[in-house]
């Protein structure tokens, strides 16, 4: 099976390196490479780790230092991987993208070649926007939909969607499945499921079952590929 995982930013770091939390996602991809799984790993992050080692205390409003937060924090994230998935026998490469990459044909050619290489060679991707160059012109903007669009140049058959919630909530409650997004946007923007609406529009665009989960788990992700309901699953057919 083909699978995307999404993870964000609160996910990895919260003042500082959540390492449990990444030990744990890295062991998890891992062993689903070894059970013969397909996966590709889209990372936020960068921009936080960067403002962590420079002793930024709240994210750059202006363009420039975002970008240059970025460029700081894009290898140190990497690094971090490198080292830990290092221990699980697996190489990784990162793969910087940007919305030209994904508009132009023959670049998203090459970005398709790129992947199935790296699969064949048996390397983890390790995706993230180009933080360090994007501008409005060519930016996808968050990582949800990166990750949709990353679902579909692999053509992969699952997306997840790791959160700091345990799925799409209605009322407080967990929706187990959603099979019609027109049903549900209202509920999107309510303040209670955070960052929803981009996690909704990447089930729209990605052709690929999506499931929003709790990451501060994730070897929950076995549970999933064992068929048990974890989260909101969006299946739009």
């Amino acid at each position: 099976m083909k699978i995307v995982i999404k993870v964000g930013t609160s996910t990895l770091f919260n003042g500082g390196l959540r390492e449990p939390v990444v030990d744990e996602l890295v062991k998890t991809i891992a062993e689903l490479r070894d059970s013969g799984h397909y996966v590709v790993l889209v990372s936020s992050g960068a921009i936080s780790v960067g403002c962590h080692r420079l002793g930024i205390p709240e994210r750059p409003k202006k363009l420039p230092h975002k970008q240059a937060a970025a460029a700081v924090g894009q290898s140190l994230l990497m690094a971090i991987y490198e080292e830990k998935f290092k221990k699980h026998g697996k190489p990784i490469g990162q793969v910087l993208l940007t919305k030209n990459c994904l508009d132009n044909d023959e670049k998203y050619q090459h970005t398709v070649n790129t992947f199935a290489a790296l699969h064949e060679l048996g390397i983890v991707p390790i995706v993230n926007e180009n933080d360090t160059v994007a501008v409005d012109e060519i930016v996808v903007g968050d990582n949800d939909t990166l990750s949709a669009y990353v679902a579909n140049i692999i053509n992969a058959d699952l997306l997840i969607l790791l959160s700091d919630v345990d799925g799409f909530m209605i009322n407080g409650v967990v929706i187990g499945e959603i099979t019609c997004l027109a049903d549900v946007w209202e509920h999107a923007g309510d303040g209670r499921c955070g960052g929803m609406i981009t996690k909704l529009r990447a089930a729209e665009i990605a052709n690929a079952k999506t499931i929003i989960m709790m990451g501060s788990n994730p070897k929950q992700i076995h549970d999933v590929m064992g068929g048990k309901q974890i989260g909101t699953l969006i299946n739009l057919g």
